[in-house]
């Protein structure tokens, strides 16, 4: 395994992050947005620019404009797959503006591709169905599990051990 942690985040805390080349970045940003600026010492930094929304119908003719498609989950599959060849241990954070659904449901493929531990994972209930959808029609028979969004509730009522 080279994929050995990934995370999710907000727009501002990847901005906010000191760079390492031993962490992957996969941007996200608002068709229109300037690109995040994130610390140059991240080198393996992907970016892409969609809206968090999913058609009210999968069978429109053409694409959407600004709507996640086919292409750019190979880029992302693509991207993840050289990640995981490279000879290196690295860590991938997926940002997105807030840090809740289009980076959550990136952050779950990631995870289910790779095996790596998705960091807060148990955050991620309200991933993206149609980015995860598109990006696990890639690979078929991957398994990505989104939790319940009860499990957060729980882990913030989990007594911590002393």
């Amino acid at each position: 395994m080279t994929i050995n942690q990934v995370h999710f985040a907000s727009r501002e805390l990847a901005e906010s992050l000191a760079g390492n080349p031993y962490m992957a970045v996969i941007s996200i940003t608002d068709p229109g947005q300037a690109d995040a600026k994130l610390d140059p010492m991240f080198h393996h930094v992907l970016r892409l620019s969609f809206y968090d929304a999913q058609p009210a119908d999968e069978y429109l003719p053409a694409p959407i404009p600004g709507l996640f498609d086919h292409q750019m989950a190979r880029r992302i599959h693509d991207f993840v797959a050289e990640l995981q060849a490279a000879p290196f241990e690295i860590s991938v954070m997926v940002h997105c503006e807030y840090g809740v659904s289009r980076s959550a449901a990136v952050a779950l493929f990631v995870e289910a591709f790779s095996g790596a531990p998705l960091t807060a994972r148990e955050f991620t209930y309200e991933a993206n169905q149609w980015v995860l959808e598109r990006l696990s029609q890639l690979i078929p028979g991957l398994q990505v599990d989104i939790p319940p969004m009860t499990a957060a509730s729980d882990r913030r009522t989990r007594q911590r051990a002393s």
